[in-house]
């Protein structure tokens, strides 16, 4: 599966998620948290182009337009949505490559539905019903971040409401759940459960599983160090994809720095993840 765009037509799951076998090449979601500027997001999107191509991964580049779930109501946001989406749409037509952002409102779904090819639900958004439909409606991807507040078995039914629109374009990320006050666990069953029970595609959200929520006096925290080892057990566990944050310099990111991987360990990280999905398929237990 080539991670360049082949056509201007939507692109539907079935492009890279066959339910009846596990696809070799993982979905790569990756990006910034935020888009910082325009040169940044460029500079990021274009590397990580380069790394998916060498390694046959399909790839869609990730950054909010908007940061609306901040802790502090100083934290940055981001451009906003209209020059937010300018920049996305620039992005997309001049590298080529797909697009993913999250929504916060319903009357964002529509703009973002012509840029868009892939609508993120915020975990803490995951279920408003009507923010759900709206996306839905619009036939597009939607990724769903399964809230930390949720049982594996819970996203069922966020899935069947996006399905009750007709769209059956659904993915399903796992981003951990709440493990006592500003933490999180991840519970590698609940990759197998939505998978095989629910017969739902995961992606798993490595860098913000190590997120300390509100943990930094104003800020969320995190633990950077781990999100390999748990994208390395993810893939393992036969997750469809993976969701990973990334920067040049972690340290001054403007949202979310300690939870990302440099950008420089991309690859190696990648490299490593590939090499454990070919020995899983080859070995089935």
């Amino acid at each position: 599966m080539s991670s360049e765009i082949s056509s201007n037509l939507p692109i539907k799951l079935s492009d890279f998620y066959k339910p009846s076998k596990s696809p070799l090449d993982l979905l790569i979601i990756a990006g910034p948290c935020v888009i910082e500027s325009e040169e940044s997001v460029y500079l990021i999107a274009a590397e990580l182009k380069e790394i998916c191509k060498s390694l046959g991964m399909p790839f869609v580049f990730k950054a909010s337009f908007d940061k609306a779930n901040r802790t502090s109501f100083d934290s940055f946001r981001g451009p906003g949505l209209e020059e937010g989406l300018k920049i996305l749409a620039q992005l997309k037509k001049d590298l080529g490559i797909w697009v993913l952002s999250d929504i916060h409102s319903i009357e964002q779904v529509e703009p973002a539905a012509e840029i868009l090819d892939i609508i993120q639900i915020p975990a803490f958004l995951c279920r408003q019903t009507d923010l759900v439909f709206e996306a839905a409606k619009t036939g597009r991807i939607v990724n769903v971040k399964k809230g930390q507040f949720l049982a594996p078995n819970d996203v069922a039914h966020i899935a069947n409401k996006v399905k009750s629109t007709g769209n059956q374009n659904v993915l399903i990320t796992e981003r951990g759940t709440t493990f006592g006050y500003n933490n999180l666990v991840v519970d590698m069953r609940s990759i197998q459960i939505i998978q095989e029970e629910l017969k739902l595609p995961v992606v798993f959200d490595a860098t913000h599983s190590v997120q300390l929520p509100g943990g930094g006096n104003g800020v969320s925290a995190g633990k950077s160090i781990y999100a390999p080892t748990l994208a390395c057990s993810a893939v393992a566990a036969g997750a469809f994809g993976l969701f990973i944050e990334t920067h040049p310099n972690p340290d001054k990111a403007l949202s979310d720095g300690p939870n990302m991987i440099r950008l420089d360990k991309m690859p190696a990280l990648l490299k490593r993840c590939k090499a454990i999905r070919e020995a899983c398929l080859e070995n089935p237990v």
